[in-house]
């Protein structure tokens, strides 16, 4: 219609101002645990009927705080085991930005739990009907469901339960954006401001693949030795 209006086709626009007909859109936050619940989170992972690989994608998850779909398309190339790090390139983050991610001794034992499965493949959550392949990034969400928190936590408020937790306890805010590969509002400070605080962060979520430890006291976790 604009297009229309500014070559002569039309002499006036009917649908101008036409979104002040429609109510904006409530932001709705995706479901998630507070963060007494995680033991309760713990002790139905570790009870559930799930596969290995699915049980250790979720925890990898929680433990490192990506999303699923970096998660899901985790490959063995992208971990630095020298350095104790997951280096995951830009084309497979939502920003388009590459995400450095210190890993914790729970986390690689959870990959030293899956490596006899998949060690051999390029990824780390292999595909079920093309092990060529990664698992589906609705694999967790799918799982979740199953179980019964339905409605109370989907994948990706596993991101959630860790920043509300690490902000509870103090944790620079900084930090726990760096680590959950936030994007600064602010332009100009994001321009300045590209520190990735890997040495904080590696203290950080440390920290939180202990206190997940703690919380799965009783519950076998995959990520305790």
């Amino acid at each position: 219609m604009v297009f229309a209006l500014n070559t002569g086709i039309i002499e006036t626009n009917p649908l101008a101002g036409i979104r002040n007909a429609f109510e904006t859109p409530k932001k709705q936050h995706l479901p998630t645990l507070k963060p007494e619940q995680l033991p309760d989170l713990m002790k139905q992972l570790s009870t559930a009927s799930i596969k290995l690989t699915t049980r250790c994608l979720i925890e990898w998850q929680l433990h490192t705080m990506v999303r699923p779909s970096e998660a899901a398309g985790a490959r063995w190339d992208e971990i630095d085991k020298k350095k104790k790090r997951w280096n995951i390139p830009a084309e497979r983050m939502k920003r388009d930005r590459p995400q450095t991610i210190p890993l914790s001794p729970q986390a690689l034992l959870l990959l030293e739990t899956v490596r006899p499965i998949s060690g051999h493949r390029e990824h780390i959550f292999p595909g079920d009907r093309n092990p060529r392949s990664h698992t589906h990034v609705q694999t967790a969400n799918m799982a979740i469901k199953r179980m019964t928190l339905p409605g109370k936590l989907v994948a990706h408020g596993l991101r959630s339960l860790a920043s509300t937790t690490l902000n509870e306890q103090g944790f620079d805010a900084d930090i726990i954006e760096a680590a959950l590969a936030h994007v600064d509002a602010n332009e100009v400070r994001r321009a300045y401001n590209r520190a990735e605080y890997l040495e904080r962060r590696k203290m950080m979520m440390e920290w939180w693949s202990e206190h997940v430890e703690k919380a799965a006291t009783g519950n076998m976790s995959l990520a305790s030795e």
